[in-house]
C-alpha cells in the first residue's frame, strides 16, 4: 500500500506540474494576444472612460487603462461570462459591480446617436456591434445575456479595414426609458479577441436614478498669453459640477476648435493669421452632456510677421595669413563683418572651393591637409540667418612650407604623427605616436607606418 500511494502521489504531482505549465503557456498566449490592439468609447462616456476621468469612483486599475477591456469575440455565443460582461471577463472586477445607483449615467434619447471610439492601436476590424438592455431588466442584478436584447440595434461590417485614431458610428438607438446599459463590441479581424465597453445611460421618463440635468459652472478667468503671429496659449480656471466635469470645449468665435479633457486647463492655439483679431471662449461639459455657459471672452490680436531680411552682411575685412604656414597648413584671420540683423557664420573658400565654415563669432580658420610647397588663395564670405551672403573679402595667397626632410628610421626614437622616415629606399609617414623598437621597422608594422 505504501509503494502504491507513493507512485500515485508522484503521478499526481507530475499531472499538476504539466497542468501548471500548460496554464502558463496559455496565459502567455493571452497576454501576447491582448497586446495587439486597444480602444474605448469616449462619447457617450463609457463606464471605464468615466472611471479614468474621475467621474466614476472606486473603479480599480481601469482608471489607468480604459482601453484594455478585451476578451474573446463572438458575443453572445462567446465572449465574457455573465456577471463579467462589463469587465470583459473579470480582469477589472470593480466594473462588474452593478446596482441602479453604482455608476454615473449619461443622458440619452432614443433615435440618432453617434458613438465615438478612441483607438490607441489601429487594428484590422471585423465589425462594430451595439446591444441594449431590455426595458424591464433588473439594474440591481449582475449584467447577463438574459438582460440584453441579443439582436444588436446597430451592426457595422468593417470588412477587415483599419480604423483611424478615432472612429465613430452613427446609430439609431431604440426606444427606452429610465436606466439602461448599452454594450458596444469592437471585433478584431486577425486575433481571437474583441473589446467590450458598457455605457450607463439614462433615457428619462422613469427609473430609480434621475437624469443629471445640472450643467457645470462656466470656466473662469480665460486669458491669452505668448501671442505670436500664428498662435497663442489660452488658460482658464476650472469649472465645478454636481457629478464631474469631463471636458472643456474651446471656441474661436462660434467655431468649435477642440475639446480637452476635464483635467486640462490650457490649450495652445496654432494656425492663426498674422495681424488679425480673435475672440476665444471656453465651455465645460459633464458626462451627461450638459454644457456650461461660456467663459469670459479672451480677445487678442496676433502679431505682425517679422520683416523679410534681404540685406546681406558687409564683406569681412583685412583677411591675412596668421603665423608661418607649415608644409600642410595655413592659418587665416580677418575682421568681423556687420549686418542689419546679425552675422551667423563665415564661409572660407580655397579658390572657388568651400574649404570650411565657422560661427559668426569666430574670426580665424586653419586650412589643413594642404600639399607642401604649394601656393593657395583664400577668400571669406559672411552669412546671416536669412541666408544672405556678403561679397568676398580681399584675397590672400600663401605658400606652404617645404616638406621636412625624411631621416632614416632608427630604433629607440620617439616618433609623432606625420613624421617622415626613410627605410630600405622608401619613404614612410608615422600614423600614430610611438617609440620605435627593433622589430617595429616600417615594413613590419603597417599600423604605425604608411608608405608615402
Amino acid at each position: 500500500m505504501t509503494t502504491y500511494f507513493t507512485l500515485q502521489s508522484r503521478g499526481l504531482k507530475k499531472v499538476a506540474a504539466m497542468a501548471a505549465f500548460a496554464g502558463l503557456v496559455l496565459l502567455m498566449f493571452l497576454i501576447a494576444d491582448k497586446a495587439s490592439a486597444h480602444g474605448y468609447i469616449e462619447s457617450p462616456g463609457s463606464r471605464g472612460y468615466l472611471c479614468a476621468e474621475g467621474v466614476n469612483k472606486n473603479c480599480g486599475a481601469i482608471i489607468y487603462e480604459p482601453q484594455s477591456l478585451e476578451a474573446y469575440k463572438g458575443f453572445p455565443q462567446n465572449g465574457p461570462a455573465d456577471g463579467k460582461i462589463a469587465s470583459a471577463s473579470g480582469l477589472f472586477p470593480e466594473l462588474d459591480q452593478q446596482s441602479s445607483t453604482r455608476w454615473s449615467k449619461v443622458n440619452m434619447t432614443p433615435g440618432t446617436t453617434t458613438f465615438k471610439w478612441t483607438i490607441e492601436a489601429r487594428h484590422a476590424t471585423t465589425s462594430w456591434k451595439y446591444y441594449i438592455t431590455k426595458q424591464n431588466w433588473d439594474p440591481n442584478q449582475p449584467l447577463s445575456r438574459a438582460q440584453f436584447d441579443l439582436t444588436p440595434f446597430c451592426s457595422v461590417d468593417y470588412k477587415g479595414k483599419q480604423p483611424g485614431a478615432t472612429y465613430t458610428d452613427t446609430c439609431t438607438v431604440p426606444s427606452r426609458t429610465g436606466y439602461q446599459v448599452i454594450l458596444a463590441v469592437w471585433e478584431i479581424a486577425d486575433t481571437a479577441n474583441a473589446f467590450y465597453n458598457v455605457i450607463d445611460a439614462d433615457f428619462g421618463g422613469g427609473g430609480s436614478n434621475p437624469a443629471d440635468t445640472t450643467a457645470p459652472t462656466a470656466p473662469s478667468n480665460l486669458t491669452a498669453a505668448s501671442i505670436t503671429a500664428s498662435g497663442a496659449t489660452l488658460s482658464w480656471g476650472a469649472s465645478s459640477d454636481n457629478v464631474g466635469v469631463t471636458g472643456y470645449k474651446v471656441y474661436n468665435g462660434s467655431t468649435l476648435v477642440t475639446t480637452t479633457s476635464g483635467s486640462t486647463l490650457s490649450y495652445n492655439v496654432t494656425g492663426l493669421s498674422a495681424s488679425t483679431a480673435y475672440t476665444f471662449t471656453v465651455k465645460a461639459v459633464d458626462a451627461a452632456g450638459n454644457t456650461s455657459a461660456a467663459s469670459n471672452a479672451a480677445t487678442f490680436t496676433t502679431s505682425s510677421p517679422p520683416p523679410v531680411d534681404t540685406t546681406a552682411p558687409t564683406a569681412p575685412g583685412n583677411l591675412q595669413v596668421s603665423g608661418t604656414p607649415t608644409s600642410s597648413t595655413i592659418s587665416l584671420i580677418w575682421n568681423a563683418a556687420t549686418d542689419n540683423v546679425g552675422v551667423t557664420g563665415y564661409q572660407i573658400f580655397r579658390g572657388t572651393t568651400l574649404a570650411g565654415s565657422v560661427s559668426g563669432t569666430t574670426l580665424n580658420y586653419t586650412a589643413t591637409g594642404l600639399a607642401a610647397n604649394t601656393a593657395y588663395t583664400f577668400t571669406v564670405q559672411a552669412v546671416d540667418a536669412a541666408g544672405n551672403k556678403s561679397a568676398s573679402s580681399n584675397a590672400v595667397t600663401a605658400t606652404t612650407a617645404q616638406a621636412p626632410a625624411a631621416s632614416a628610421w632608427a630604433p629607440n626614437v620617439a616618433y609623432t604623427t606625420g613624421t617622415l622616415v626613410t627605410y630600405n629606399g622608401a619613404t614612410y609617414e608615422c600614423r600614430q605616436p610611438h617609440t620605435s623598437l627593433i622589430g617595429w621597422e616600417p615594413t613590419n608594422v603597417p599600423a604605425l607606418w604608411q608608405l608615402k
